[in-house]
């Protein structure tokens, strides 16, 4: 199957996965296949805001059943964990609504909201607005990032998709290396139980 066919037909469900994980770089890059006519970037849009709003809820709900303890066993989230409480006691509403375009804080921010106690009804209502303003930014950014590619490269058609493979292969390189250092803090950073 020729990976046109192949982009076509499972796109969709690359970028709702994708953006269940992390997102941008994949919604970018769906948004540039929109742009050449692979797909359609009305449904790039909608599986993101799926998948984003999806990994969101997952962590506040986690949140709110785990609790701080669970923090001790994520040092870089515990790094993290300071800065973004004190900016969700100065400016909680803009936060919840905007913290998927803080690179690096959307895991740790909704796992921390759910952990505070915050109503779970009023994030889901925050959480759709800031899930959907953030799929339409990206989607259309990708989107109108097409011709800026093709301003680069006389010959778009012949070297497309390998620029789309290099994008995807990055983003994902980004990906493992955040969770292979992830892992690595956390080993080293277990308590040193005495012996009896």
């Amino acid at each position: 199957m020729p990976i046109e066919q192949l982009i076509s037909a499972h796109g969709y469900v690359v970028i709702l996965i994708g953006t269940f994980l992390e997102g941008e770089t994949v919604l970018v890059v769906g948004g540039f296949l929109a742009h050449r006519g692979y797909l359609e970037l009305p449904w790039v849009i909608a599986a993101a805001f799926m998948g984003t709003l999806a990994g969101d809820q997952l962590f506040f709900f986690l949140g709110r059943k785990k609790g701080l303890q669970y923090l001790s066993k994520r040092p870089t989230w515990q790094a993290k964990a300071g800065r973004v409480s004190g900016l969700l006691h100065k400016h909680q509403l803009w936060i919840i609504l905007g913290f998927r375009f803080l690179y690096g804080f959307r895991t740790v921010t909704p796992f921390l909201i759910g952990s505070s106690g915050f109503a779970p009804v009023r994030f889901v209502v925050l959480n759709v607005i800031g899930a959907a303003v953030w799929a339409v930014v990206f989607g259309v950014l990708g989107y109108l990032l097409g011709p800026t590619f093709e301003l680069f490269l006389k010959e778009t058609k012949r070297y497309e998709l390998r620029i789309v493979l290099v994008i995807i292969m990055v983003g994902v390189a980004f990906w493992l290396v955040h969770l292979f250092m992830e892992r690595r803090n956390r080993t080293h950073n277990k308590p040193i139980r005495p012996t009896p």
